[in-house]
């Protein structure tokens, strides 16, 4: 039986009852069909269509502006952490548990705009959508690109991410590259006769430990970058000197540099080792010039900040869309077993966005 959900509710207990919705990553179906059944059954101003386990509703006023609201219907696996349990009342009330941060609140925070809001001042489009916790290529928004571009089209997009409920504008970018050094083999009792490629990849590590990022300030925020090595790998055998040797490094860039120079930067720093790319995802621009994100940072009343990591608002901006990061809770809670969230940020999150919007 499809769970039911209550869209005029307290979005603290709509987090509640999305909570008590198991929908780890490859499972939404029982989650995205009560989303779409809360929506098309109490939201009759709303568009709605399903796609997969994904979920899409807009509104279509003939606005002069529309903004995309997105937020991700999966968690990762449970740890010991469902039910939903609270502690503390009123103002100080806190739910425990697998998504209240990651990012069942925000998804809460969205289904109860997209019931309020019957006349909102600008047009709206919420995207509801499965896989984000697992491999990229799962993730549901790369189908909806596909097979529903028109639904990811707008002036502004604002994901709902755990955000400690303040404005973080943009993100950034990521690569990771493999950095090898070879050798040659021998018997560890006759080591000069070898090559020990792990030694050689001494000077890899040394330009690690004496790397210097950059911190540059764009529109006002400012961004950190930086170089970590976060896996080593080479051996063959506790009596071998090892012939190969591989330095995994993550590189996190600034979202004024593009993947093609965060490629030419690592190959720079590397200068003379062998370096292949094995992972890249451009960052996003924080677009807080534009009008709509304007708005909505006059609506929060807070300065915002950078985005220290990466998100789905690099898949929007790639759209055209300036994006922002905007929703309850510490992004260093998610995938914790201790995961909570105050749902005063819950509040404070569905009051802000309803200004914006109203």
């Amino acid at each position: 039986m499809t769970a039911s959900l209550d869209l005029t509710a307290d979005p603290v207990e709509l987090t509640a009852a999305l909570v008590d919705i198991p929908s780890v990553s490859g499972g939404e179906k029982a989650i995205a069909d009560a989303v779409e059944q809360a929506l098309r059954a109490q939201a009759p101003h709303l568009e709605v269509v399903r796609n997969g386990d994904a979920v899409l509703a807009r509104t279509n006023l003939g606005r002069g502006s529309r903004v995309v609201l997105a937020g991700h219907l999966d968690t990762v696996p449970i740890n010991d952490n469902l039910p939903l349990t609270r502690t503390g009342s009123g103002a100080d009330e806190v739910l425990h548990g697998c998504g209240t941060v990651d990012m069942k609140s925000g998804d809460a925070v969205m289904l109860h705009l997209a019931a309020a809001l019957t006349e909102p001042r600008h047009d709206l489009t919420f995207v509801f959508y499965d896989c984000e916790e697992v491999e990229a290529e799962r993730n549901g928004l790369n189908r909806i690109e596909r097979e529903l571009p028109d639904w990811l089209a707008g002036d502004l997009a604002v994901v709902c991410e755990p955000s400690n409920a303040a404005i973080e504008a943009g993100c950034q970018g990521t690569m990771r590259v493999e950095v090898r050094t070879t050798g040659t083999r021998a018997h560890t009792a006759r080591a000069w006769m070898g090559e020990n490629a792990i030694h050689a990849a001494q000077p890899v590590l040394k330009r690690l430990v004496d790397y210097t990022p950059r911190n540059p300030v764009i529109d006002g925020l400012q961004y950190r970058e930086g170089l970590q090595a976060v896996r080593i790998e080479g051996g063959v055998a506790g009596n071998v000197v090892p012939d190969s040797c591989v330095v995994t490094v993550n590189h996190r860039f600034a979202p004024d540099k593009s993947v093609a120079e965060a490629e030419a930067h690592l190959r720079e720093v590397f200068d003379g080792f062998d370096v292949t790319v094995t992972d890249e995802s451009a960052g996003a621009l924080p677009g807080l010039t534009a009008p709509a994100a304007a708005e909505l940072v006059e609506a929060s009343g807070a300065e915002p900040v950078a985005k220290l990591g990466w998100t789905d608002v690099a898949r929007f901006a790639a759209l055209g869309l300036p994006a922002v990061n905007f929703g309850p809770g510490s992004p260093t809670l998610a995938h914790t077993k201790q995961e909570h969230v105050a749902t005063a940020e819950i509040r404070h999150c569905a009051d802000v966005l309803t200004r914006f919007l109203r």
